[in-house]
């Protein structure tokens, strides 16, 4: 009996270390997950179908930091009850409270303190809530975080989803968005998140690239996993048409370990009509 306890004392700052939260690292999971707004014509491929999938995903990858895209709240809430205890989030919908879909972050409670949060339209008025900007179809807007690790670790983290329809507002977007992340990052570390509804040669991601202040993560990671694309429609788009248009971007504050397009299905049935992106990065000041 003296042994055991002894072993048990010896044990309990591992105990500790595993149930009061991961340890701080150098390296960080992200993803960008398009989760399909909950569309009542989807039949089998309907949200209430496909939510303990998406949340899985998340599980099962350990994944830090988040950005989504097409969440309505009721979708939000569902994420946040299978999420219980891990996550927190920050994000309005699009038109305005809790109105539209939302481009929510959703990080690791355990790992990160949230110094900062903020969204803007994509439009002429990115202050005016619920603008829509130039030829755009729809509403879209950008929400983004300052988040500071248990090392004291700053980053910039924003998350997004460009027009389906508008030239110029997928072009204009971007320019905005390269413009706040210039204004709001700070010299952080910065992840950019999203649905582009572009692929990897249009102009529209030529644009984002361009002067070598983004980076694609697929472009430059030391591994690269999945499929050539992100968007099936659940399986609808014959595979040969089928394009990556979801996407995460890094500046020269990360290195790029793995990029990954996950499977759109798990246990036989859709996660959504995209295929989530994962990234494993490493902060480029600790790397060996």
């Amino acid at each position: 009996m003296k042994k055991y306890l002894i072993l048990m004392a010896a044990a309990m700052p591992l105990f500790c270390m595993m149930s009061c939260g991961r340890q701080p690292a150098a390296e960080l999971t992200v993803m960008s997950f398009n989760m399909r707004y909950d569309n009542p014509d989807d039949g089998e491929n309907n949200w209430r179908y496909r939510r303990e999938r998406v949340a899985e995903v998340i599980v099962s990858h350990d994944v830090d930091i988040f950005g989504t895209q097409e969440l309505l709240n009721n979708q939000l809430n569902d994420l946040k009850a299978l999420l219980p205890d891990t996550y927190a989030e920050v994000g309005v919908g699009r038109n305005g409270g809790e109105k539209g879909e939302y481009n929510a972050v959703f990080y690791r409670k355990d790992r990160f303190e949230l110094l900062d949060w903020g969204v803007f339209w994509l439009s002429e008025t990115p202050e005016v809530v619920g603008s829509k900007g130039w030829d755009g179809a729809c509403e879209r807007l950008a929400t983004w975080t300052v988040l500071r690790d248990r090392k004291g670790r700053e980053l910039f983290f924003i998350d997004t989803h460009l027009d389906h329809v508008g030239e110029t507002a997928r072009r204009e977007g971007v320019s905005l968005l390269m413009k706040r992340i210039a204004a709001l990052s700070g010299g952080r570390p910065v992840v950019l998140t999203g649905d582009f509804n572009a692929n990897p040669e249009s102009d529209v991601i030529a644009h984002v690239i361009e002067g070598g202040v983004l980076y694609h993560t697929r472009d430059v990671a030391a591994e690269r996993r999945g499929t050539s694309w992100s968007f099936s429609g659940f399986g609808h788009v014959p595979e040969a048409d089928r394009q990556l248009i979801d996407y995460v971007f890094v500046n020269d504050g990360f290195e790029t370990l793995l990029h990954e397009v996950l499977p759109d299905t798990l246990d036989g049935g859709y996660v959504s009509d995209h295929a989530p992106i994962l990234v494993k990065l490493r902060f480029a000041d600790t790397a060996r």
